[in-house]
């Protein structure tokens, strides 16, 4: 019978730092920035230990670094991650008529056909231990949408099933923000709708959605409810839309030349990663946040260009957006690029174009 199971490492950029540092097993651990609880950073992930205390992904270092005075605090080495993952996802695709398909560093669905879902998931868990020393869980389901569930009840290092049988028994009380794919946002407006458990969603009408989110989203909502989807896992590799890079300084911003040099930074470290792509920027996206915590974005389609002095350009445009004198703590830039069967219907970039 085929099954879909969900592989995610626990704890998995902590656990990294863990490896690389024995002697911190136990203890609390933040990964962040630069490692300094003084400088403007979020916690890009939280041990076990430190999570006990409130940390969480996202959270500013430090209020972290108050929740937990003795937590060891470490720089970010997206390298070391880099490859880390890159040697779970190669020991996943090793596995024998298993199709793959990667979600991002810590995650990937694995599609097997087996009589004994769970007795596979242990095997995959102790394969994944075997080569990396990491530890992972492994949510089984029928549906792409079960297993992901699934994983949060199987952790740490567990194995946790979800089909059609058991959903609604194990999901149904739930508010619906533990489903994947519907944040606060959306549960709130669900709520709204006087909609706020997964089984009050399983049972609505997709169709009385519609007014609200849509009529892709509002089915597709209904659809999250039950569970339901696609149960076919495509080892597809999966392409970038775009590219973006943000700053965070240390100092606000305040002079508009200030503003305008770190977008020319921006835009220069951008356009590094879409050269490799070899597609064109279709538009662009400018985030500012401003002090303390107020985040805009500027967004324009662009006509299909190479040119960087042209994508400078537009970029710079939509900077003079940003409201004078307002101090700002960050500022990023996304270029999105058409997917590649698009882009080969344009021009093809020369290399004087870059």
């Amino acid at each position: 019978m085929p099954w879909v199971l969900h592989v995610d490492l626990d704890q998995f950029i902590a656990a990294v730092e863990v490896l690389r540092r024995p002697e911190l097993a136990g203890r609390p651990v933040i990964v962040g920035g630069r490692g300094d609880p003084t400088e403007r950073a979020v916690v890009s992930t939280a041990s076990y230990e430190a999570r006990a205390f409130g940390v969480g992904s996202g959270m500013p270092l430090r209020i972290a670094a108050r929740k937990v005075p003795d937590a060891v605090i470490l720089p970010v080495d997206q390298e070391a991650y880099l490859e880390a993952s890159e040697t779970v996802m190669a020991t996943l695709r090793a596995q024998p008529e298993a199709v793959v398909q990667v979600l991002g560093w810590d995650e990937a669905f694995v599609g097997i056909e087996t009589e004994n879902p769970e007795a596979y998931a242990r095997h995959l868990q102790a394969v994944v231990f075997e080569r990396t020393q990491l530890h992972c869980s492994v949510g089984i389901g029928d549906t792409l949408v079960r297993a992901k569930v699934a994983t949060a009840f199987g952790k740490p290092a567990g194995v946790f099933r979800l089909t059609d049988e058991n959903w609604l028994d194990v999901m149904g009380s739930r508010p619906t923000k533990e489903l994947w794919g519907i944040g606060s946002k959306v549960s709130a407006r669900l709520a709204t709708l006087g909609i706020q458990t997964v089984a009050e969603l399983a049972a609505s009408d997709p169709q009385s959605l519609v007014p609200e989110f849509g009529p892709k989203m509002g089915p597709w909502y209904a659809q999250l409810g039950r569970g339901d989807g696609s149960s076919t896992v495509d080892d597809t590799p999966w392409i970038a839309h775009g590219h973006s890079r943000e700053t965070t300084f240390q100092r606000d911003l305040t002079d508009s030349a200030q503003v305008d040099d770190a977008v020319r930074q921006l835009t220069a470290r951008v356009l590094e990663d879409v050269v490799a792509d070899g597609r064109p920027v279709v538009g662009l996206t400018l985030k500012v946040r401003y002090a303390p915590f107020v985040t805009k974005t500027h967004a324009r389609k662009i006509p299909e260009t190479f040119d960087r002095n042209e994508i400078l350009s537009r970029a710079l445009d939509l900077a003079a957006g940003i409201e004078p004198g307002r101090p700002i703590r960050l500022l990023g830039l996304r270029a999105e690029m058409p997917m590649p069967d698009e882009a080969r219907k344009g021009h093809t970039p020369t290399r004087s174009g870059w």
